[in-house]
């Protein structure tokens, strides 16, 4: 079928005679009314002299998901299509994600429908298409998605607002619209009654269209998407919402993984730690072995229990809430895409740290749930497990005020306190307004602090540009983090990929790390350091260290804010815990065993300090005239039983070609050590063959070298020869 000449067709065109449906559905009563009603629709809709045509996607636009580009009026010539309209960032493109996965099990490419996502971007940075590749990984989206940056589409359509869903009939005649999110059952009332009209006049085709999903295409990561990060304060423990995952990780502080819980599905369930799952985590906040996670998709606020290794629901039912007063016990209490939890004090001053306050994104407020019985600002004793809000009226806006439930938000997707005075407040990231607030904890006021536009319906106003409060502009902020021993605060400008610093005295904003490309630089210096969409912060070892949840990097980074060094966070795992993700390291080999008649050479303890490099030389001789066996796999290997950290980021083994050119052996000492003193084992295998070649063998030796490891500086070490005649 050709493709529409120049004519365009908006909306707007649909408007009347969707309205005059959608009235008429409110009075009928039986399913078989609604169905009757949406075919009558269609008769009439499919009658008109004109049909209102979408126009053909532009040339050179970029796709996902697809094995070329795809023309509406070639490829997608009898199909049903729903286009959804949307931009990443957007809370409630996010909530209309499930309606679709939904749609899709029920209905297939080969049963007439498919579903194709057109993004148009409101942020610069989402226009990048490896922006949108981590979204589409991201958020698990399988149909097919084009960049359509210019948003061409958009505005010849007339579209409105995100998101927006067009469904299209099989010769890309328009035949409604659905703005906005919570359409479900007209979504799949419309598309089911579509896919039967055009079935019985025989234009539905059952041709396959060719996917080819992006995320099969990507090597497999120890995290995927990490979106926050916190820090045990008595253990310096960190506890990691790796949300792509699905799982909340606990980490010592040098990268070994203590406790993997959830993943690598997504899912709902309570228990044990083998057995509780997650939906896309993102807060997460500890104490006393107790950790709190903002289970994000879910619409949940989750518990998990270090010591009794339980994992269990303490607000939330389970679906997306509309409440947005709140009052109700934890567990009976509807809530919506909780994004970020951080502990607080209720104006009792019995007990501190009995609030959990949360950045609820879904309804543009931040509330609260009471850990133990307490009282709010301005607000009657309150039991312990109340959920309610606590400052926002729900409306999507960057509204100050000093009645906190008169103040409005724009997807609230960070938070951190500073409890004591002059601040006693909560810091605020406010991602879709662009700016960082404040939220009074003596009487809820809030404040504006820095970025944004003085406009409260302003939602646009985002840039670049380090300066004081209004002046200073940042791009979709997720994540902020107080620094108490400096009075400061850390945000992640996440769409501008930077850490920024804020002094709330003076409001002033300035870059502290990256350079604005998205991409994963280490340097020698914050400023020439690289970040993509960094997502959560947290500062840690008494505020020397901060902690970069780098999520499309897939990695948490470490500043040291003293010497300005940057490093990324190794993540290992011991033989006794199971990470349910997969890590990138190739598939490790099989140590053989060493024969019972192995030699074993312990060697003289050497000093070393964390960052210094030991090399053992290889020093080995066969029988005179014997020679390595050609093909046979001689080799080494490096164990370190019990001090496993010792291995992370090494070369753990290598291949002996020649005996006449034996390898050196490096081994660099980990910066952050978890013992001072270790053995580090070379284990060798030689296969060689005698002179006459009448008798081939395979001999061990196994050479233990202890470590002292001091923090102070040691002078050269001298390589370690690894001698031995076979």
């Amino acid at each position: 079928m050709a493709a529409p000449g120049p004519r365009g067709c908006s909306l707007s065109g649909l408007l009347p005679a969707q309205t005059s449906l959608e009235y008429a559905l409110l009075d009928a009563v039986t399913q078989e009314e609604k169905d009757s009603l949406v075919y009558q629709y269609l008769q009439k809709v499919d009658g008109w002299e004109q049909d209102l045509l979408v126009p053909e996607f532009p040339e050179g636009l970029e796709w996902l998901n697809t094995e070329e580009p795809i023309s509406v009026y070639k490829d997608l010539s009898g199909k049903v299509v729903v286009f959804d309209f949307f931009s990443y960032c957007c809370i409630n493109c996010i909530h209309l994600l499930p309606d679709l996965h939904a749609l899709e099990h029920t209905y297939s490419d080969k049963d007439g429908l498919l579903i194709v996502g057109v993004h148009s971007a409101k942020f610069p940075n989402e226009k990048v298409l490896d922006s949108i590749k981590s979204a589409v990984l991201r958020y698990n989206i399988t149909h097919p998605v084009v960049n359509d940056a210019d948003a061409s589409l958009w505005q010849e359509l007339e579209v409105s607002c995100w998101p927006t869903l067009v469904i299209l009939g099989p010769r890309g005649n328009m035949l409604f619209s659905l703005i906005g999110e919570g359409h479900k059952d007209k979504l799949f009332l419309y598309t089911s009654i579509a896919l039967k009209y055009y079935k019985d006049r025989g234009q539905i085709k059952d041709n396959k269209i060719g996917i080819k999903l992006y995320k099969d295409s990507l090597p497999p990561s120890p995290l995927l998407f990490p979106g926050k990060v916190t820090v045990d304060r008595v253990t310096n423990r960190l506890v990691i919402a790796d949300t792509g995952h699905h799982r909340i990780l606990v980490v010592w502080k040098n990268g070994q993984i203590q406790y993997s819980i959830g993943g690598p599905n997504p899912g709902r369930k309570d228990g044990t730690f083998s057995e509780s799952t997650f939906n896309s985590p993102q807060g997460v906040a500890i104490m006393n072995n107790i950790i709190y996670v903002a289970d994000t998709e879910n619409h949940l606020i989750r518990k998990i229990d270090l010591e009794a290794e339980m994992v269990s629901t303490v607000a939330g039912i389970g679906i997306q809430g509309t409440d947005k007063e709140g009052g109700a016990e934890g567990e009976q209490q509807p809530i919506s895409s909780p994004w970020d939890v951080v502990f607080g004090t209720s104006g009792s001053e019995v007990q501190r740290d009995d609030i959990l306050w949360i950045a609820m994104a879904g309804t543009h407020q931040i509330w609260a749930l009471l850990l133990d019985s307490g009282r709010l600002p301005k607000k009657n004793e309150l039991k312990k497990g109340t959920c309610l809000r606590f400052a926002g009226s729900g409306n999507e806006e960057n509204r100050n005020n000093a009645y906190p439930h008169k103040a409005g938000f724009a997807q609230p997707s960070g938070l951190s306190v500073a409890s004591e005075d002059p601040w006693s407040c909560l810091f605020v990231a406010d991602s879709e307004s662009s700016t960082v607030r404040t939220v009074s904890l003596k009487d809820g006021a809030v404040k504006h602090l820095v970025g944004g536009e003085r406009d409260p319906m302003d939602l646009f106003a985002f840039g670049d540009v380090d300066g004081v409060g209004i002046n200073a502009k940042l791009q979709h902020p997720l994540g902020v983090t107080w620094d108490k021993k400096r009075n400061l605060v850390y945000v992640a400008d996440s769409y501008n990929h930077k850490i920024k610093v804020v002094d709330p005295k003076t409001k002033t904003c300035t870059t502290l790390a990256g350079t604005g490309d998205a991409s994963n630089v280490i340097s020698s210096s914050f400023t020439q350091s690289t970040f993509n969409e960094p997502g959560g912060l947290c500062i840690g070892e008494n505020g020397q260290l901060l902690y970069v949840a780098d999520t499309n990097n897939h990695q948490i980074k470490v500043m040291d804010l003293e010497t300005k060094m940057i490093s990324v966070l190794p993540l290992f795992t011991s033989e006794n815990t199971v990470v349910d993700g997969p890590f990138p390291e190739e598939k490790q080999k099989t140590l053989p065993r060493l024969p019972k008649s192995a030699p074993a050479v312990k060697l003289s303890p050497v000093a070393a300090s964390p960052g210094q490099t030991l090399q053992f030389k290889l020093r080995l001789d066969l029988p005179s005239g014997a020679k390595l066996t050609e093909g046979a796999p001689s080799c080494w290997f490096l164990t370190a039983e019990g001090n496993e950290w010792l291995l992370q980021g090494q070369i753990p083994s290598g291949e002996i070609e020649s005996i006449s050119n034996q390898p050196t052996i490096s081994l660099q000492i980990p910066g952050d050590c978890v013992s001072l003193e270790a053995v580090i084992s070379v284990s060798v295998f030689l296969y060689y063959c005698s002179a006459d070649s009448s008798a081939c063998m395979m001999k061990g030796i196994l050479f233990s070298q202890p470590l002292q490891i001091s923090a102070t500086q040691q002078g050269c070490i001298a390589p370690v020869e690894l001698q031995y005649v076979f």
